[in-house]
C-alpha cells in the first residue's frame, strides 16, 4: 500500500489537486470530492506507469499541519 499527501485547492470555478511527492501528477474537478476522486485515479495511473517502466515508487516525504494564529 502506498500513501501520498494530496493538496486540494479552490480555484476559479473548480478545484485543483496535486501531490508534492509525485511531481506532475495533478487533477481537477468541479467539486472538492470530484477533484479528490480524480486525484486518486491520477495517482493510480501514475504508480502503474512507474511500475510498467520499472521505475521506483517514491516514498512519501510530505506531511501537512494546520497552524492556528491568535
Amino acid at each position: 500500500m502506498y500513501r501520498f499527501l494530496i493538496v486540494i485547492e479552490k480555484a476559479e470555478g473548480n478545484y485543483s489537486a496535486y501531490s508534492p511527492d509525485l511531481p506532475g501528477c495533478v487533477a481537477s474537478g468541479k467539486t472538492y470530492k470530484e477533484a479528490e476522486q480524480n486525484m486518486y485515479e491520477a495517482i493510480q495511473m501514475h504508480i502503474q506507469g512507474l511500475l510498467e517502466d520499472n521505475l521506483p515508487i517514491p516514498e512519501s516525504q510530505s506531511f501537512a499541519e494546520y497552524i492556528a494564529i491568535c
